[in-house]
């Protein structure tokens, strides 16, 4: 087998852990399949990822410092790495699944003529086939997929693979991409970029707490006399419910999460979102606040390694999934452990 290439999805110089997650596991499958691991490295002022990239694991760096490549553009990206593929012909390219890396695959795919595998859990190589599992109806059952197209292309799921640990005597050979091969004539340009709510990003976050509908079940809350409208009502309490979850996140460094019903509501705003039409997590604890347990909402995050659910309601389908449950109402018991986490983490 050939070189296993790794797409290191990186933003304003910092790269995603995710993306150090794959490089470590292709590492891992070059040991055992006898070959070079390439890490892709594309932006601007990006030597210090690329240095960083060999001590995940990767022999090769191929990078592309240019101020084209500044900012994300699927066509640009795309494009130079499909030129790149076509001329190495590396034998796998691994990328870490998010909104920015779906949209590349499936480019790659097509300008590549390959075959994708999208949001695996496990990935093996036998022969000229590379097999994978990945989660369907809703994470209920499992999936095995091949491809024998050269390269394969797959997507890796966050947090589905080994914590990876920097090996800091591990040093990548640097390799400069010809900026020749940069194109010009593409459609998009990025113009800005604004900060989404929270400080934790939901896909990478160790830690989730979430809120649903039951954020705004506080009948002891009075909403200011200007709010005389019902559904502002509902919503400003859902808000102050949602303070509370904020509150636990930011003692445990989390990242807040919520429903669809919440979103839909307009409690909170979708990046928040979890879910099979929001984000799909794997944390290492996952706490629902008020959330019933909806099949939509459950295929987003029953990976998460622990989940404890609090509910008012002691039949709530989230009770089943839960390794903890607590039946009670989350405008008292989440205030009580903020306190107590406060207590012990300080």
């Amino acid at each position: 087998m050939a070189d296993i290439w790794v797409y290191i999805d990186q933003f304003q110089g910092k790269a995603l852990p995710a993306s150090w997650e794959a490089l470590s596991f292709a590492r891992i499958l070059a040991d055992n399949n006898n070959n070079q691991v390439h890490a892709i490295v594309l932006g601007k002022d990006i030597a210090a990822i690329g240095a960083e990239a060999g001590s995940y694991g990767a022999d090769v760096v191929q990078h592309g410092d240019h101020d084209s490549l500044a900012d994300f553009r699927p066509e640009v990206y795309a494009d130079l790495i499909a030129n790149l593929a076509s001329t190495s012909k590396p034998d796998l390219i691994l990328l870490p699944t998010n909104s920015r890396s779906r949209e590349l695959a499936a480019m790659l795919s097509i300008d590549l003529d390959a075959g994708v595998l999208v949001d695996v859990i496990e990935l093996n190589i036998a022969g000229d086939k590379v097999s994978a599992t990945r989660p369907i109806y809703a994470g209920k059952l499992h999936a095995q997929v091949e491809t024998s197209t050269r390269p394969a292309l797959a997507t890796l799921r966050a947090r589905a693979f080994a914590k990876p640990v920097p090996d800091s005597s591990h040093s990548a050979e640097m390799v400069e991409i010809d900026s020749a091969l940069i194109g010009s004539d593409f459609a998009t340009r990025e113009f800005s970029y604004s900060d989404a709510d929270g400080k934790v990003s939901l896909g990478d976050a160790a830690v989730i707490v979430s809120g649903g509908r039951g954020t705004s079940n506080n009948p002891e809350l009075n909403p200011p006399a200007d709010i005389t409208d019902e559904k502002e009502q509902e919503i400003w309490r859902a808000q102050q419910g949602f303070k509370l979850i904020g509150d636990l996140a930011s003692e445990l460094n989390a990242a807040v999460g919520a429903s669809r019903a919440a979103v839909d509501a307009g409690y909170v705003p979708y990046s928040h979102q979890v879910g099979q039409t929001g984000k799909v997590v794997s944390p290492d604890l996952y706490i629902a606040c008020g959330i019933s347990g909806a099949i939509q909402h459950l295929a987003g995050m029953r990976t998460s390694k622990m989940i404890v659910a609090i509910n008012k309601d002691p039949d709530a389908p989230i009770f089943k999934l839960a390794r903890y449950g607590v039946v009670g109402d989350l405008h008292e018991i989440v205030p009580a452990l903020t306190a107590a986490f406060k207590e012990k983490l300080t």
